[in-house]
């Protein structure tokens, strides 16, 4: 499967009392073409982009990507959007299985 697009949407939630942050998202390999297939990061601990080594790391697991860098998306072709939306509750990241 040729992939031209990966989308990496994800919310975070920051646990004020143990000081920690999690998120959960989840990745859409070719947004809106008849190939489009979507994955899901459920929650977990991690911030900054964090969620973006994860989404990386979930798309060489499965075998779609073969790349250690994100830098090396640009050098096949493949576009590459992240969106992180902060100041969630944590309930809205357990939407995320």
């Amino acid at each position: 499967m040729k992939i031209n697009t990966i989308d990496i949407n994800a919310k975070e939630w920051f646990d004020r009392i143990n000081g920690n942050s999690y998120y959960a998202g989840s990745i859409v390999l070719n947004f809106g073409q008849n190939n489009q297939i979507q994955f899901s990061m459920p929650f977990d601990y991690g911030y900054g982009d964090y969620y973006i080594q994860k989404a990386m790391q979930i798309l060489n697991d499965a075998g779609y990507i073969n790349v250690k860098y994100t830098y090396e998306l640009r050098d096949l072709g493949i576009i590459l959007r992240t969106n992180m939306q902060r100041n969630c509750k944590k309930r809205e990241l357990m939407q995320y299985k």
